[in-house]
């Protein structure tokens, strides 16, 4: 009878670790592989990612492009479509939006154009775009943009 506490890793597939610096027998005894002297013979020894041995590291010989600002708001996007699964005169907010699962990550949620809406809903969220608050609008619903922070 198959149960888990007969279950058995197939023969040959495990191997014991190498066992480093355990006698000169072992084949990986007195440097254990490391070699002899030098900076990465050390303990603790070695170079950092990215060093090239003391040429110019290629990260600092390519040039600096662009600019991120970090005062950007970013925006978690919901297309109209989306709103579909919603009832006939529902309030749709924020929070009405992460209880659904139409938004997992964190900040203001802005609605989008794509797609048709079928339902008369109430949209209330920190930002809406032109082809989305029409499109609401035009399946009688009402736009209602909040405050961000």
């Amino acid at each position: 009878m198959l149960d888990l506490s007969s279950l058995r890793p197939a023969p040959g597939s495990r191997r014991e670790p190498v066992r480093k610096g355990r006698g000169i027998g072992s084949g990986l005894g007195k440097t254990a592989g490391r070699g002899q002297k030098g900076q990465k013979a050390r303990s603790g020894g070695g170079v950092r990612p990215g060093f090239e041995g003391g040429q110019m590291p290629l990260v600092r010989r390519m040039p600096k492009r662009g600019f991120r600002n970090p005062f950007r708001q970013e925006f978690v996007v919901v297309n109209v479509e989306k709103l579909n699964r919603f009832p006939d005169g529902t309030v749709v907010t924020s929070e009405l939006l992460r209880k659904a699962g139409l938004v997992k990550k964190r900040g203001p949620v802005k609605i989008l154009g794509s797609g048709e809406l079928k339902r008369s809903l109430t949209v209330r969220v920190e930002a809406v775009s032109k082809g989305a608050a029409a499109k609401i609008e035009a399946a009688r619903g009402r736009v209602e943009v909040e405050a961000t922070c």
